[in-house]
């Protein structure tokens, strides 16, 4: 009885909409937490771009002669040169620093802009293959470093007493952005390898195939968003805060899958509003500082409901411990 009694007093789990109103109360009151994201963004539209197209092109060439001796219709292969020339045409070295899954939020790295108010953007070429990897290694290295200044300042904004140092804060991001590199490519290259055969095969099956992966894989999107959050508010190493997230997860997923949905939506959704203007105006300036100002804002949120939801299952996990010995009473 007396456990029936106090599991019926067991407090509700943190709700969404307090902890984006504390989140973006805390951004607001500290405006100055936009301003990586902010610079970056200006950095990619308004700055230099460094380009791999005049390297790429005689590899395009050789790859183009190489499918058209396959037997690949001429109007697949023209549809598919399109594609890769435009994308290297506008890629941007740069848009690097935006690393996954910390690093600082960009609304332009996605964008890949040729032209701004100041005109076509000044571009250098990399002419070696030598130096494209020396600075992919360099530019994700950049990105890892201020993705954990930017994790931990707005950590240590929102959450003061939770604030871990600098020095460690960015060395274990570094650490646990290189084992997700690792996870991706022990299990991105056989799944790749296996899309590639069912496509080759038929296209219906390998796009079957790829929706049922689509499927599968939102099942690890709330786990790998609350993974990295230990290391800036409970000071963890890479695998403690891997297995906090998992905990997290495991006992209360139905809302946090909620509250990871909603942060998508938000995010993703409000993009379509900051994209609207052109790449030449001044008003993609107001698209930029919304953008920066929203994911900060969610980034801040996110980290209050996982300190909030991480006391209430810990106050739960007591409460059910305490009612034990009246049970078996």
């Amino acid at each position: 009885m007396n456990s029936k009694n106090e599991a019926q007093t067991l407090p509700p789990p943190p709700g969404i909409i307090g902890s984006l109103r504390t989140g973006f109360d805390a951004i607001a009151a500290h405006i100055t937490a936009i301003l990586l994201p902010l610079v970056l963004d200006l950095l990619l539209w308004l700055g230099p771009h460094i380009s791999m197209n005049q390297l790429i092109q005689p590899w395009l060439a050789q790859f183009q002669s190489f499918a058209s001796n396959m037997g690949i219709s001429a109007s697949d292969l023209k549809n598919t040169m399109d594609m890769y020339t435009q994308f290297f045409q506008q890629f941007n070295l740069l848009s690097i620093l935006r690393t996954f899954p910390i690093g600082v939020p960009s609304l332009m790295s996605g964008e890949a802009p040729t032209l701004s108010p100041l005109g076509t953007p000044t571009t250098w070429q990399i002419d070696s293959f030598g130096s494209l990897l020396g600075l992919l290694f360099l530019l994700t290295i950049c990105g890892w470093i201020l993705g954990g200044f930017y994790f931990r300042w707005i950590a240590a904004l929102v959450l003061p007493e939770t604030s871990v140092s600098s020095g460690r804060a960015v060395m274990q991001t570094v650490l646990y952005s290189l084992l997700w590199l690792v996870i991706a490519w022990i299990i991105g290259f056989p799944i790749g390898l296996v899309l590639y055969v069912f496509f080759t095969i038929n296209s219906l099956l390998g796009e079957g195939a790829l929706l049922i992966l689509v499927f599968l894989s939102m099942w690890l999107i709330v786990p790998i968003f609350f993974s990295s959050f230990g290391i800036y508010l409970r000071k963890q190493n890479v695998f403690m805060s891997f297995l906090s997230g998992l905990q997290l997860t495991r006992f209360a997923l139905p809302a946090s899958s909620l509250f990871v949905l909603t942060m998508l939506l938000i995010g993703i959704g409000l993009n379509f509003l900051w994209q609207i203007p052109a790449n030449d105006s001044w008003l993609t300036l107001v698209g930029i500082l919304g953008h920066a100002f929203i994911m900060t804002a969610l980034l801040a949120s996110s980290f209050i409901y996982y300190r909030d939801t991480s006391a209430w299952l810990q106050s739960v996990i007591e409460r059910l411990r305490a009612t034990t010995p009246t049970t078996q009473a």
